[in-house]
């Protein structure tokens, strides 16, 4: 009897514990991260008669996860990319719409202000046409100063979300120290995996992928070392270490991710966190596309002001003045160059001027070894090592940032330069008198009606104004020697031989002091020719058509051989094409990520999930077992009361 009641009991334990599991399998089909459990049942030993082995029942030896770390490094893996895309997505968005907008964007305020400057070459001396063109100014200012701003909301929105990151990502690290600390002891007092721990651990980790890619190794003791990146340690065991979000030293209005140590931190390169993640995907765009088109726009900012300024100067107003800078630059932030506030030696840098023709898009961090410089183009992330002072304010001057330093540096310390962030911003107009606008050229040109050659002399084009002749100057054709003698009142005139080669050549440019003009035909001996200062010039529109001009002429992004290939529309329309371009590739790399990571989770779920409806199967067998093992226990005990009634 003995017999029968002990396989009966293991009969019901074994149902019990089936039902258990299938309870709890449908109680957590809808629980984050948990993956179905089965209870492993096995024979219990024989035992051995004369009559042959007789059975002893089962017994459940464990339950089980259903679960396949394959998969789960599957889905992983997708998640972190897809969130990744999707992070970065959600921002570059925002400022595909922002530039590509038909009436917010840039190019409406372009035209409008060019649009202006044409309507003063048309009517030099109507008041209202230079006041619409100074009120197309400051609305073109105020454009990029809308856009420049724009873009610091977006910086510090990115700001803000990494901050909540790092918050989450410290929650789910010291989460997964925990349950790794309760798994070891779990295990301690019963060697049986402690499933339910197991799936919490699980779940943070994979919650904690989709900020940041995790990779992770299993430890002897059942627990789990994660990393983050590429290879930086979070958890170690029952150990996490504490991620701060602090002030960059180097870049202001720019978060860094650090290692909190108490009152110490130590920055995280950000390039090794950019690897997936919403944290990395938000990395990654602030980097790129917003730093990008942040020190675009600025570029063409600067590369306007500076270029109309500079053609500015070379006219003349209608009170006879020549002209002033038409655009306020703010010197102290274009560029702007920040020193790390960690730095010990004594170097500065003090900015001196920009060529807007060769400015670039990057940002440029400068370190020094204890013996050479280093410059690192922190957008694309190269390096031109081993330079010496000289070679690197070369290097600088090469893509347009003059500069002069002082001081001495000392190993390791480091600085940034941002030529172009804070162009849009701070660019503002300079003149609010409508009449001083330079339209007219300073000088004029004119052959004498006494000449009897057939040659004729061109209005002339003005480079500086630094030698413009204060009186008139009379060019003499001398024929036996094939020049043009000056005579003039004005000492850096007067006396001067054109060409000086002593041949002239009919056409060719003749550059002196300053101003250049071309004499064409040929000229009979004697012609004479006359530069004189334009003192009368209120009708004059020859500098106003050269403004105007500035619009279709190319003055940004210098090509190898040192010529701009593009105008300013040119450069802000590589600017939405460059963003645009961006979003559609992320956008398509959001789309592949997350149908992958649907498929893997399918793929996953299809092994490691509760079927409701095979559960209920389930539940209605281990039922029936439960009533057929009770059977047994039922017989058995009628059995043995019928033994005990024979008398």
């Amino acid at each position: 009897m003995a017999g029968l009641i002990s396989v009966g009991v293991s009969a019901v334990n074994n149902a019990q514990i089936n039902l258990l599991t299938t309870q709890h399998n449908i109680a957590n089909a809808n629980t984050p991260g948990f993956n179905r459990q089965q209870a492993v049942q096995t024979t219990s030993f024989a035992q051995q008669t004369s009559a042959g082995f007789i059975g002893q029942g089962s017994q459940v030896e464990t339950v089980r996860r259903v679960y396949s770390e394959y998969l789960g490094s599957q889905v992983l893996s997708a998640s972190t990319q897809a969130q990744f895309s999707d992070a970065f997505l959600g921002q570059v968005s925002q400022i595909d719409n922002l530039l590509a907008d038909s009436s917010a964007g840039l190019s409406p305020a372009l035209q409008g202000f060019f649009t202006a400057a044409n309507s003063v070459a048309a009517n030099t001396t109507s008041i209202a046409a230079r006041q619409t063109l100074l009120s197309s100014g400051e609305t073109l200012v105020s454009r990029l100063q809308s856009l420049s701003n724009r873009l610091d909301e977006i910086r510090n929105g990115v700001n803000t979300q990494l901050g909540a990151q790092i918050v989450s990502i410290n929650t789910f690290a010291a989460q997964i120290a925990d349950l790794n600390q309760q798994i070891v002891v779990a295990q301690g007092f019963n060697p049986q995996p402690p499933n339910d721990l197991l799936d919490q651990r699980d779940q943070a980790i994979a919650s904690l992928n989709e900020l940041v890619k995790v990779s992770v190794a299993k430890q002897s003791d059942g627990t789990y070392n994660v990393f983050v990146g590429t290879g930086q340690t979070l958890v170690i065991g029952a150990k996490a270490s504490t991620l701060a979000l602090r002030d960059d030293p180097l870049d202001p209005g720019k978060k860094s991710v650090n290692y909190a140590f108490g009152n110490a931190f130590v920055p995280i390169p950000e390039l090794s966190l950019e690897g997936g993640g919403a944290l990395g995907g938000l990395l990654a765009f602030r980097r790129t596309s917003l730093d990008t088109a942040q020190n675009s726009l600025g570029r063409i900012a600067l590369g306007l002001a500076q270029t109309f300024n500079d053609q500015h100067r070379l006219g003349q107003d209608l009170n006879g003045a020549l002209g002033g800078d038409f655009f306020n630059i703010a010197s102290a932030s274009s560029p702007l160059i920040k020193g790390d506030n960690n730095n010990t030696g004594t170097l500065a840098f003090a900015a001196g001027s920009i060529d807007a023709g060769k400015l670039t898009t990057s940002n440029y961090v400068v370190r020094f070894d204890g013996t050479n410089y280093a410059l690192t183009d922190s957008v694309t992330n190269t390096t031109t090592s081993g330079l010496t002072n000289a070679q690197l304010l070369t290097a600088l001057s090469n893509v347009g940032i003059t500069l002069t330093t002082s001081g001495t540096p000392a190993a390791g310390d480091r600085f940034l330069i941002l030529p172009t962030r804070n162009g849009a911003r701070d660019v503002s107009v300079a003149i609010t008198d409508p009449t001083t606008i330079a339209a007219a050229a300073p000088l004029l040109t004119g052959a004498s009606s006494a000449n009897s050659g057939s040659a004729s002399i061109s209005q002339g084009v003005v480079a500086n104004t630094g030698t413009l002749p204060s009186a008139n100057v009379t060019l003499t054709y001398d024929s036996s020697a094939q020049t043009f003698a000056t005579v003039s009142s004005d000492a850096a005139w007067n006396g001067l031989t054109l060409p000086a080669s002593g041949t002239y050549t009919p056409g060719a440019t003749l550059a002196v002091n300053g101003i250049s003009f071309a004499i064409s035909g040929a000229p009979a001996n004697g012609d004479v020719f006359n530069i004189a200062p334009n003192s009368g010039g209120v009708g004059d529109n020859r500098n106003a058509l050269l403004l105007a001009g500035l619009q279709l002429k190319n003055t940004l992004a210098n090509n190898t051989a040192g010529s701009p290939t593009t105008s300013y529309q040119g450069a802000y329309a590589q600017l939405i094409s460059t963003v645009g371009n961006d979003t559609r590739r992320v956008k398509n790399n959001s789309t592949a990520q997350n149908a992958l990571l649907n498929t893997n989770t399918q793929a996953q779920q299809s092994l490691s999930g509760v079927n409701l409806d095979e559960e209920a199967a389930n539940l209605l067998r281990f039922q029936q077992a439960y009533q057929a093992a009770a059977k047994i226990i039922q017989t058995s005990s009628t059995l043995f009361d019928t033994i005990l009634a024979i008398r």
